[in-house]
């Protein structure tokens, strides 16, 4: 259940900031935060540069700050993001094994799947008391560079209000597993955070040995392709299969709802590391 999980504490929104600004403040100034220029370490599998004006949050810390946003809480997760804070990104692993990438994609069943989906992800939904959400169709079609190894999509999905909300994501493919890297930004301001996360990604790199290049015969391959890291991973699969019936729909519907909310608005956050400078 843990590939679950990993996606799930992105669905609740972040007006789960229900402390006072004052308050969440002090939180978040609690917390081990490592600044730039420096490195961070994204579990034993890979390392990232934290530039300098940037943040970076090990697995302890990043549980915190999701906890703080009001997400249920999950291990395993980094956490890079501007001192702004206007926009932050998690990293999960995922031990998938190799993931073959030699898979033509085809962007408009994918986003027919995604959408039969939204029946029973929205009955899943209810039940937590959570508004509905429709796919409303690409932001981004999902594209593969071979060369950096990188799947990045992104999604547009519709609230019951009418507001229109967007995630970003990529998978970095790696010898033993995947690296899903999350933006998670405002609508207004997705298209300058997205190039910024993307600039940031290019200072990603697995370790010796866990190098997609790297693959050896007799190392563990995923059931799996590209397409599947779309539609859900492990579970998209175990469904066809006729596994996990119930959760299949729910955990599609849920994993795609990534980003679409403001951050820094929320708080105030911007001036909390300025204050602590002086």
């Amino acid at each position: 259940m843990r590939y679950l999980l990993c996606f799930l504490f992105l669905v609740w929104p972040i007006a789960g900031w229900s402390q006072s600004n004052e308050n969440l403040g002090e939180e978040l100034r609690k917390l081990a935060w490592q600044e730039g220029p420096s490195e961070g370490h994204i579990s034993t599998q890979a390392t990232i540069v934290v530039p300098k004006g940037y943040l970076f949050l090990d697995d302890k810390n990043t549980r915190r700050f999701l906890e703080l946003a009001g997400n249920p809480p999950t291990d395993g997760n980094y956490l890079l993001a501007p001192e702004s804070l206007k926009w932050f990104s998690v990293f999960s692993f995922e031990a998938t094994g190799y993931v073959k990438d030699d898979e033509k994609i085809d962007p408009d069943e994918l986003l027919k799947s995604l959408k039969e989906s939204d029946g029973p992800g929205n009955e899943e939904r209810k039940r937590l008391g959570m508004p509905s959400l429709t796919t409303d169709g690409w932001q981004v079609p999902p594209h593969y560079d071979a060369q950096t190894k990188r799947l990045e999509w992104g999604t547009r999905l519709r609230q019951e209000d009418g507001q229109m909300i967007v995630n970003y994501t990529s998978r970095l493919l790696g010898r033993s597993g995947v690296m899903s890297a999350t933006l998670v930004s405002s609508v207004e301001t997705l298209p300058a955070d997205t190039q910024e996360f993307k600039s940031a990604l290019e200072q990603f790199r697995y370790v010796a040995g866990e190098q997609y290049s790297e693959f050896k015969e007799g190392d563990k391959v995923a059931e799996y392709g590209l397409a599947a890291l779309i539609l859900g991973g492990a579970a998209a699969v175990a469904t066809k299969k006729g596994l996990w019936a119930a959760i299949g729909g729910f955990f599609a519907a849920f994993w795609k709802v990534i980003v679409g909310v403001a951050v820094a608005a929320a708080a105030g956050l911007g001036s909390i590391f300025k204050r602590n400078k002086k």
